[in-house]
């Protein structure tokens, strides 16, 4: 028997306004929610709903054969539950058939695991508790923002309780191993599932590509390249952004069709089955430890965290917005921790990456920022805005939520 797993990411920011310096003391506004209800209105529309309407088709279809795993930010969640509820009740409705699995991660998809572990604890915790809230779910295996790991974070996520980690299968890393296996931490019990990203990928970039050598990619052709690792692995992990359906790869390039016969495809082999990632560590054993002695994600050619930390603007913001940590906490202010913590929100500074050439157009994309650099004058402006207003001595006035 072999598995193929897969796990869609689920993200919505809030994201900040254009700010000058010049606006700094004038209290406006940080959080641009009239963009942001623009933006899950469209992504809504154009994905989210229409490939939930899908899966639940298949998962009726094929009751207890055909499974999917998400996470999905607790920022998405808020977003969803104010501005388009029926999106929330339609990931619920998934949930409810018991063959969706739902994965743990940080509430605000931040950085923290890299920057302040005690706000990783507090952020994965505060995650935890929605998804009891929202789906009455406790979720077993986690997921760090943006596949981003290294060992120390996964000891850390064996504290926290967690059986299992899904992550990327970067090259460097696996060296001569194949990512189709279960792996484990080389320290502590936490088992690792790696990315198979060059399948993955032909489905979350590659699939409308017309100069691609494999275009059009139908769902018999992806099921024979699955089929082709028989023997060779026990799962292939196919992990993505959640908008590939719809709003990356469009409803006009046959996607939602391809997503709904490849189960058939698939199932042409006996031997090959659908599972979630707590199915496929019950299922198969680790076949050996696996040491990430880098910090790894699924970003970008290097697999690394340069697209949020490698430029000099990024560090100059992740250091400034961490090292007002303490100002905040000290403020013992709901209102002021929800802000500063959306402000920790890793698309913050994806916007300022200043990579070209491929990787650059994908920035650009989903940047609501003319340029790398206007993100992060508004950015700093923000802080600015913010750290002035911690430090006076009275909390009188609005907050900028």
């Amino acid at each position: 028997m072999q598995a193929v797993c897969f796990y869609f990411q689920v993200h919505q920011p809030f994201r900040i306004k254009r700010v000058r310096f010049a606006d700094v003391g004038k209290r406006l506004p940080y959080f641009d929610d009239e963009k942001n209800a623009l933006i899950l209105d469209k992504v809504g529309r154009k994905s989210y709903l229409k490939t939930n309407a899908v899966l639940l088709e298949l998962i009726k279809k094929y009751p207890g054969k055909f499974k999917v795993s998400f996470s999905i930010s607790g920022v998405a969640l808020e977003q969803m539950r104010l501005f388009d509820p029926k999106i929330l009740k339609s990931f619920q409705d998934l949930v409810e058939t018991g063959s969706v699995e739902l994965l743990g991660e940080t509430y605000y998809h931040s950085l923290a695991a890299l920057y302040d572990e005690s706000e990783f604890c507090e952020q994965v915790a505060a995650h935890q508790k929605v998804l009891k809230q929202y789906f009455s779910y406790e979720p077993k295996i986690f997921r760090n923002t943006e596949l981003i790991y290294n060992d120390a974070i996964g000891r850390r996520v064996a504290e926290l309780g967690f059986k299992a980690i899904i992550t990327e299968g970067a090259d460097d890393i696996l060296d001569w191993r194949s990512p189709n296996f279960v792996y484990r931490h080389p320290d502590v019990d936490l088992k690792i599932l790696t990315k198979n990203y060059r399948l993955s990928d032909d489905i979350a970039f590659r699939f409308s590509n017309r100069g691609w050598s494999d275009y059009p990619l139908s769902s018999e052709k992806f099921a024979k390249w699955v089929h082709s690792t028989s023997g060779l692995g026990n799962t292939v992990n196919l992990f993505m952004d959640y908008e590939t359906f719809g709003e990356h790869q469009w409803e006009e390039t046959g996607i939602f069709e391809f997503l709904r016969y490849l189960p058939d495809a698939i199932f042409k082999h006996q031997d090959w089955s659908f599972m979630t990632p707590s199915e496929v560590i019950e299922k198969f054993q680790p076949s050996a430890p696996l040491s990430y002695s880098r910090d790894v994600s699924w970003a970008d050619l290097e697999r690394d965290t340069s697209a949020w930390n490698g430029n000099e603007m990024q560090r100059l913001a992740l250091a400034k917005v961490y090292s007002i940590s303490k100002l905040v906490r000290a403020r013992n202010n709901a209102a002021v921790l929800k802000t500063w913590r959306r402000l920790l929100t890793s698309d913050h500074f994806y916007y300022m990456c200043t990579k070209f050439f491929s990787d650059g157009d994908v920035h650009a994309y989903f940047s609501p920022f003319k340029s790398p650099y206007e993100a992060f004058l508004s950015y700093m402006a923000i802080l600015e805005d913010f750290s002035l207003y911690l430090d006076r001595k009275s909390m009188r006035g609005r907050l900028f939520l």
